[in-house]
């Protein structure tokens, strides 16, 4: 089923994203988390790229897996890095035999030790590229990144949103936002999105903090500005683990609540492949249209 045909539905979407494991003695885990959430009956899985697109081929075992095995529904991300078309091409073709018909396209992130992405020879460097090039394979659904508060690398605001705008032209169905703490920040990028004449399906990406360097990391990495509340607590709580996850998934409540409040159109959740504090989360919330 094509991502983009649950949203004539009119019914808050439910999805969660799993990455593939460093190491691959987790993947057994990773399937168990799978396996669980499974249970909260989300309208699909998303399976990142490891940085860099180092874990292409476990990213795609892991996507046609869920599919094919587990019976759900599951979007594949897809990157330019280090890909020539006829590359690209080849991984388009294993999706769709595969049953995927779902892919997030995304510029992707520099290899490690590059402090720049280097455009391969006969590949793309742009992510609206690698849209247009999916729409001409066939009748893919097509995802793009949107950043409530601006793409890191992005000299402003208004050109990222212009940057958002050549992907969604390029033949996207819908967007899924980088991580946020400020609902705010992605309810001001919302309207910026509508003004920009921008009229797809926009999915808030909801990321529960669950300890105190997973949050300096997040910080490093995007451009996610944390709230006073926010900051102020972890820091109180960092040598607590414990306490510092109990707050982060109660913050994490607060924010989906709001969202539903404000009528988003589904909830995306950066599970981190833990099935136990996304149940925690979901069990607290009122999800209209969902059993």
């Amino acid at each position: 089923m094509k991502i983009r045909e649950l949203f004539r539905q009119e019914v808050l979407t439910l999805s969660f994203e799993v990455f593939p494991p460093v190491r691959e003695g987790n993947l057994e885990s990773l399937y168990r988390a799978i396996g669980e959430l499974k249970s909260l009956k989300p309208d699909f899985f998303s399976v990142t790229y490891g940085a860099g697109g180092g874990t292409r081929d476990m990213s795609l075992e892991i996507a046609s897996k869920v599919k094919n095995e587990y019976g759900q529904e599951v979007m594949a991300h897809l990157t330019c890095v280090q890909s020539t078309k006829d590359e690209l091409s080849g991984i388009l073709d294993e999706l769709r035999d595969s049953g995927i018909e779902n892919i997030l396209a995304l510029r992707g992130d520099p290899p490690l030790g590059q402090e720049k992405l280097v455009r391969a020879e006969g590949g793309f460097g742009y992510a609206n590229e690698l849209v247009e090039f999916i729409r001409s394979r066939g009748d893919f659904c097509i995802a793009v990144a949107g950043y409530p508060e601006g793409h890191i690398e992005a000299p402003s605001l208004e050109e990222d949103l212009r940057n958002l705008k050549r992907k969604v032209d390029a033949g996207a169905d819908f967007i899924i936002s980088q991580m946020f703490f400020d609902n705010d920040a992605f309810y001001r990028f919302r309207d910026r999105v509508w003004k920009a004449g921008i009229r797809v399906p926009l999915l808030p990406g909801v990321f529960p903090v669950l300890n105190y360097k997973q949050m300096l990391r997040c910080i490093s990495l995007s451009n996610a500005s944390v709230p006073k509340n926010l900051a102020e607590k972890m820091d109180k709580l960092q040598d607590k683990p414990e306490e510092t996850e109990k707050y982060g998934i109660e913050y994490a409540v607060g924010q989906a609540e709001d969202l539903i409040r404000n009528e988003v159109q589904g909830l995306h959740v950066y599970s981190m492949n833990r099935s136990g504090p996304v149940f925690r989360i979901i069990e607290h919330l009122d999800l209209p249209g969902r059993e």
